[in-house]
C-alpha cells in the first residue's frame, strides 16, 4: 500500500497561491487574458500569449478529456502502481498534467479523447492536489 505522505509536495509562490487556495476549497483556478482573451495554465502573472498583466483567475467547470498519458510501471513510495501520468484538455482550453484516478490503469480502460471531471485530494492543510477521474463508470 502506498505512503500517501510521501507524494511529493507542491510548493506554491506569489504567482500560484491563488491556484492552490482554489484547490483546497475543491475549486479549479485558471487565468485568462483580459486584452487577448486567452485561457491559460500554469498560473503566472502575464499572459503566455501577449504578455499583458491584465489577467484574471477564472473558475474552470472541471470537465476534460484525455489528451496522452503513460502509464507508470516503476516504483514510487507516494502511489500504488501502476498509475497514469496524463495530460488533460480542459473544457476552457488549456492543457495541464495530472493523474487519472478512479479506473483501471490499463489502455484498455485510458482511451484518448474520454470524458473527465476533476476530483480533489487533501494532502495537508495547504495543499490539495486536483486528479481527474472518468465520468460514469469506465474502470
Amino acid at each position: 500500500m502506498a505512503d500517501r505522505t510521501k507524494i511529493p509536495r507542491p510548493r506554491p509562490t506569489p504567482e500560484t497561491q491563488h491556484f492552490w487556495d482554489g484547490t483546497r476549497e475543491g475549486r479549479l483556478l485558471i487565468q485568462a487574458c483580459n486584452d487577448c482573451g486567452h485561457v491559460y495554465f500554469p498560473p503566472r502573472p502575464f499572459c503566455p500569449s501577449c504578455s499583458s498583466r491584465n489577467v484574471d483567475v477564472l473558475e474552470a467547470s472541471g470537465d476534460a478529456t484525455l489528451y496522452s498519458y503513460v502509464i507508470n510501471h516503476r516504483p514510487h513510495p507516494g502511489f500504488d502502481g501502476p498509475y497514469a501520468i496524463a495530460v488533460v484538455t480542459l473544457a476552457e482550453g488549456p492543457r495541464m498534467m495530472t493523474n487519472i484516478v478512479n479506473c483501471d490503469q490499463t489502455p484498455d480502460a485510458l482511451q484518448l479523447d474520454m470524458p473527465l471531471k476533476v476530483t480533489f485530494e487533501r494532502l495537508t492543510d495547504d495543499i490539495t492536489l486536483p486528479y481527474f477521474e472518468p465520468v460514469g463508470d469506465a474502470s
